[in-house]
């Protein structure tokens, strides 16, 4: 179970309060500002301007409490800095390859953590990263227009995405492999692929169970396949608890447990 939904905010020209002093709040002003946002450190004034976030950086937990309170009264969601249990929301440790963000959190439990993760995601994944996502967005129209089905669309760009294929986004040249992949793309083919479960730790997916798992249009599976390994599939997969599966175009797999 998640025990947080990440999100991520659109923030640019938009107001959030940073009530506090000090490293701690000058923090969160540089993260919302490098966002785009107006900070206000007047409660009241970030209210009048429907502000919809707020950050609390007290050394006082009751002057926190009792703010949070006040702010949540006025529909915000609050952030208090080293109170994760006074928080609607966490900040995590950011990624930024823009227009791709990859953020790393622990819902407050240990900043340390998401930060070491991050660091090692950095030496990970290329700068070029953010050049592949923008050039995928420019060939949005083109590829709707070879692939009119938005399943054959989005088996094409796993395909295409996928480890060691022709972009793959931890190759750094991959941004300039676009053009030429549209030109020659074909769909790949649907069908019904079963998988036979050796263990209920997801951990114990080969490869290509785990891509399968990840880009099936629709899983057909047991009732004692454990919800371990369900939410490894795509979150919008349509999902069968039974044996048969539909006759509907697409890649369908057939998971049965242990």
């Amino acid at each position: 179970m998640l025990e947080t939904l990440p999100l991520f905010h659109r923030l640019q020209g938009q107001p959030v309060i940073i009530l506090g002093q000090g490293e701690a709040a000058e923090a969160k002003r540089r993260l919302v500002e490098r966002a785009g946002a107006v900070v206000f450190d007047d409660m009241q004034a970030g209210i009048d301007r429907c502000a919809r976030l707020a950050f609390i950086a007290y050394e006082d937990r009751g002057a926190a409490e009792a703010d949070a309170l006040r702010l949540r009264g006025a529909g915000l969601l609050v952030n208090v800095v080293d109170q994760p249990d006074l928080c609607d929301f966490t900040t995590p440790s950011i990624l930024d390859r823009s227009p791709v963000l990859i953020a790393v959190g622990t819902g407050g439990v240990s900043a340390g953590l998401a930060k070491q993760l991050r660091l090692r995601l950095e030496a990970l994944l290329p700068e070029s990263l953010g050049a592949l996502a923008r050039g995928l967005g420019d060939a949005r129209s083109a590829l709707r227009a070879r692939f009119p089905d938005m399943k054959e669309r989005r088996r094409a760009l796993d395909a295409a995405l996928a480890q060691g294929c022709v972009l793959d986004p931890l190759e750094a040249g991959s941004a300039g492999r676009i053009e030429g992949w549209l030109a020659g793309a074909d769909a790949p083919q649907g069908g019904v692929v079963e998988i036979i479960l050796r263990s209920d730790d997801p951990d114990d997916l080969t490869l290509r169970e785990a891509r399968l798992l990840g880009s099936a249009d629709g899983i057909v599976h047991d009732a004692h396949v454990p919800p371990a390994i369900l939410a490894r599939a795509r979150a919008d997969a349509v999902r069968i608890v039974g044996d048969a599966v539909p006759d509907e175009a697409g890649l369908w797999l057939r998971l049965r447990g242990v």
